[in-house]
């Protein structure tokens, strides 16, 4: 196994870190600020190695079949554990409604990537959903820390935690639904592109076979 896809793995493994980081069973939970800052280390590196697997497999000319699979496999195991837990862990800040939404989404693009593999063509990430990726990074992080601390007073500097959460939370979704339709449209773009040209090259098959029955169409004929 290459040093990318590696990498990729370690971004798997590190989800059952994540969900008993996030859980009642974690050790230091009693200790002030442990079981936050625990969780959130883990989830950005976690998430950092999202774009070096990538960057390290096209730079070193690494891109495998492998890789290809399990990379945005590794990417929505990562994310969907990550707000499933926080219903349970901030549900004043993450309700049942946004992780639903989330993997929802998820499912759809999932299909739509199916369809357009076997129709053999695919759909270029947009920057919308680059957008949406790092509104959920943010989002995951600062609900997390929310639940240890609604605020940080830095030398007289309020850093309101549960804000954050809350406004890239709701960002998240709305980009995430914008995402989704974009990512919709440009499937249905190139499936009726793909479809219309399939229709162009059986009629020109059509009338290319009717025009060579033509000559002969009169078949034999009987004496009079």
């Amino acid at each position: 196994m290459n040093l990318p896809n590696s990498i990729t793995m370690s971004r798997i493994a590190s989800v059952p870190l994540l969900i008993w980081a996030l859980s009642p069973v974690f050790p230091w939970k009693d200790i002030p600020g442990a079981q936050e800052i625990t969780a959130s280390i883990i989830f950005i590196l976690a998430s950092i190695t999202d774009g070096v697997d990538g960057y390290l497999a096209r730079r070193r000319g690494q891109v495998t079949t492998l890789g290809i699979l399990l990379d945005p496999l590794a990417d929505k195991l990562l994310i969907t554990s990550g707000y499933i837990c926080l219903v349970s862990y901030t549900p004043s800040v993450v309700k049942a409604w946004i992780a639903v939404l989330v993997i929802g989404r998820e499912f759809l693009v999932n299909g739509l990537r199916s369809i357009a593999s076997t129709e053999g063509f695919t759909i270029e990430a947009s920057e919308i959903g680059k957008l949406k990726t790092v509104l959920q990074i943010v989002s995951v992080t600062a609900a997390i820390m929310n639940h240890g601390w609604q605020t940080w007073n830095i030398y007289g500097f309020i850093f309101d935690w549960h804000l954050v959460a809350i406004t890239a939370i709701y960002w998240m979704a709305i980009v995430s639904i914008i995402s989704a339709v974009d990512y919709f449209v440009g499937f249905w773009k190139k499936i009726d592109t793909k479809s219309e040209i399939r229709r162009k090259r059986r009629s020109f098959v059509l009338s290319r076979k009717k025009k060579k029955i033509l000559p002969g169409a009169s078949g034999p004929q009987r004496a009079s």
